[in-house]
This record gives C-alpha cells, structure tokens and sequence, in this order.
C-alpha cells in the first residue's frame, strides 16, 4: 500500500505544479493537519486515493468550510482495508482555540477511544499533528510533544506514527524519520512523504483477532456483497 502523507505546507508540485501522474500509484492520503482545506479537496478530486485527516492547531476554518470528500478520523480508529489509523489531531493550548489541548485534555481523549482501540484489538498507524514528547519536539509551549502520545506508542508498539507541526526551518528539531523506543517508525509528514507499507505490516481485513470486530466486518462484507 502507497500512502501520500503531508502537513503544514502545501506542496506545490501537487497542487501549483500538479500533474496528474503524480497521484497515480497512491492508494490512501493521510493529512496531519494545517494544510488548507482546498487544498485537501484537491487532492482527493484529482487522484483516486480517499483523503482522511486530522486537525492541525490551525485548522479552525474546518469548522465553516470542512474538505468535501475528505473524512475527518479525530478520536477513533479507521479500518482501511485492514490498515487501522488511530487519528488524535490538535496540538498543546497555548492560547484559547479549538484544536489545542492541555496534557489532561489528551489524555482524556485517549481513554475514551481505547474503547476501540480494544475493539480493534489495536492499531498499525498514529495519525497525529503534535509530535510524541522527546521525540523531535521543541522546549516551547506550542511546539511539546504529548507524554501521552509517549505512553500509547509504549503500550501498543504501532508500526507508525504520522505527524506534522515541526517545521523543516525549525532547525535541528526537524528530521523526516525518527525511530521510537518501542519500535514504531516515526515520520514528520511535513509538506509530503511518501510511506509504503506492505501486506505483512498490518492484518487481512477482518483478521484482527478481535472477535467481535472481525466478525462485524464478515457480515458486513458479506452484506456489500450480496450474498446475506
């Protein structure tokens, strides 16, 4: 699977400069936040990917005018063909605003989505806007990393963490690939990057080991099918 990730800046040779080839061999976008919503649009109009995003500490204009035909993964976990992207957007509140949130604040969120977490029998990618705490973060308020963003890569060692919100001119606090201590690969998604992730990183859909999960997504299946 081919995954076009991008944050914080446009990038101009998919949008000013776009050529269509470009998108071609892209099966999923995944924005981590502040990119304008046109933008976003674009993007999923042009190429044939699905577009899922979170909220970058900017992104307030969402609220009046949303990316059509994108869709927004903030506080669950997306199953895409098997591939489950836990999506937690906004980063630390340094002013009042929708998408800035105090440690506690996070934390909270992250209790009411393991919930699916569990149901999911967990997840393969964090799709993020802040960095994880000591991992590419910076000493001032807006730009920390989230302790509890530590605490859930420890606990479910996913294959990937997607974030954007340090900038490529912030200096040595930037650097495309990081490796966590739990193993999972950490990527700053600034402007772009593209991720490629194969079959044997992420179950067969329906194949989670959950239960439940995987028997909902059997009658599920079997209903677009027809043949229930």
């Amino acid at each position: 699977m081919r995954i076009l990730c991008i944050a914080d800046e446009e990038n101009k040779g998919l949008w000013d400069h776009f050529d269509k080839g470009k998108l071609k061999d892209i099966d999923l976008i995944l924005s981590a936040g502040d990119l304008h919503s046109d933008y976003l649009q674009f993007l999923v109009t042009m190429g044939k990917a699905p577009l899922l995003y979170v909220h970058g500490n900017h992104d307030q204009g969402y609220e009046k005018r949303p990316p059509l035909g994108c869709e927004c993964i903030e506080d669950k976990v997306y199953d895409f063909k098997g591939l489950r992207i836990l999506g937690l957007g906004g980063s630390f509140r340094y002013k009042p605003g929708d998408h800035m949130h105090t440690e506690q604040e996070m934390q909270k969120r992250i209790q009411k989505v393991k919930k699916d977490i569990v149901l999911k029998n967990g997840f393969d990618i964090l799709l993020t806007h802040a960095p994880v705490k000591g991992y590419g973060d910076m000493e001032d308020l807006p730009h920390q990393g989230f302790q509890a963003f530590e605490d859930l890569l420890q606990k479910y060692k996913p294959k990937y963490m997607i974030h954007g919100h340090i900038h490529k001119s912030y200096g040595d606090a930037y650097k495309q690939e990081r490796m966590h201590s739990s193993g999972t690969k950490i990527i700053n998604a600034f402007d772009k990057y593209i991720l490629d992730i194969g079959e044997d990183e992420y179950p067969n859909e329906g194949k989670t080991g959950s239960f439940l999960y995987d028997l909902y997504k059997q009658v599920t299946n079997k209903k677009g099918r027809g043949t229930l």
